[in-house]
């Protein structure tokens, strides 16, 4: 059986190095020093072209990695995090985030990071490791995880609750219906979505986060859901909270976007509805514009 922990600590070795160079290893330096490594440490034939995968989009896809990194430990500029800390996160967050999960489920990504850093790291390594993937994995909507909703643990209950609002913003154009979506630096597309303010009403709230988040002026129409789901605060005591995020279905004009390129977010596109069945959601998101779509065919069929 092919040994896929091996293989991961050949990566890292590259990662490393290439690291310790400040990029002045190229990519094709790179994959001429993981053929090496391989052979150094016995890594069979058939772990190079996952091998080769993993390296090649942990090179690639390097920046938009690193703003997750920052994005999800604040107290911790990338410059000041342990060198090999920081490639370990680079190659677990690039399969938790770009790998098929169906061949790298999210769990095991985490796990084997979280074995790297305790093979490779410091003391606390592989506890930084693990905070720093476990929170964005709570991002992602935990994915694979068998449960629906808020876990329905006493602890759970007893969590400080945070108000989220959210809509699926919609607009006509020449016989079409658009969706205005943003884009997050975790590579998903999802809906305009922010706290609500103490005493702020719904209607406020979505008509607040359209004009920040993408320059709209929306009017709210249809009630679209509920969720709520766990999330990691290091700021709060006990560490997590439970977000309760509500959303609506809200119109607006179709013109220009102005998207607000901070809070994880980096881009926002109008999509016609036949394009967005090909876009990455994230799997809580899915449902709500699922019934956003399916009310929207019911107006124009009336």
């Amino acid at each position: 059986m092919a040994n896929r922990h091996l293989a991961r600590s050949v990566v890292l070795q590259v990662l490393f190095e290439r690291d310790a160079s400040q990029g002045a290893l190229s990519s094709l330096a790179a994959m001429g020093r993981l053929a090496d490594y391989a052979k150094e440490f016995g890594v069979g034939d058939g772990d190079m072209p996952f091998m080769k995968e993993l390296l090649a989009t942990a090179i690639a896809k390097q920046k938009e990695v690193d703003e997750v990194i920052v994005r999800a430990a604040p107290e911790w500029p990338l410059e000041k995090i342990a060198a090999i800390d920081r490639n370990i996160l680079r190659l677990g967050l690039t399969e938790l985030l770009y790998a098929d999960r169906t061949n790298v489920p999210a769990k095991v990504a985490i796990n084997e990071a979280i074995e790297l850093a305790k093979s490779f790291g410091g003391d606390s390594s592989s506890k930084f490791v693990n905070g720093v993937l476990g929170a964005v994995y709570v991002e992602l909507g935990e994915p694979g995880k068998e449960e629906g909703g808020v876990r329905k643990s006493k602890e759970a209950k007893n969590m400080p609750t945070e108000n989220l609002i959210g809509a699926v913003i919609y607009a006509e154009e020449k016989d079409n219906i658009y969706l205005a979506l943003v884009h997050d630096i975790f590579g998903h597309w999802t809906l305009s979505k922010g706290k609500l303010k103490p005493g702020e009403s719904h209607d406020a709230g979505v008509k607040r986060k359209a004009k920040e988040e993408i320059g709209l002026t929306v009017a709210v129409e249809d009630a679209l859901g509920e969720n709520e789901y766990v999330a990691n605060d290091p700021k709060i005591p006990g560490g997590k909270k439970r977000r309760h995020a509500t959303y609506f279905l809200a119109k607006a004009k179709f013109t220009d976007l102005a998207p607000k390129k901070e809070g994880g977010l980096d881009d926002a596109q109008w999509f016609p509805l036949a394009k967005v069945g090909d876009l990455n959601f994230y799997d809580d998101i899915l449902p709500v514009i699922t019934k956003a779509i399916n009310i929207l065919a019911q107006k124009s069929r009336t």
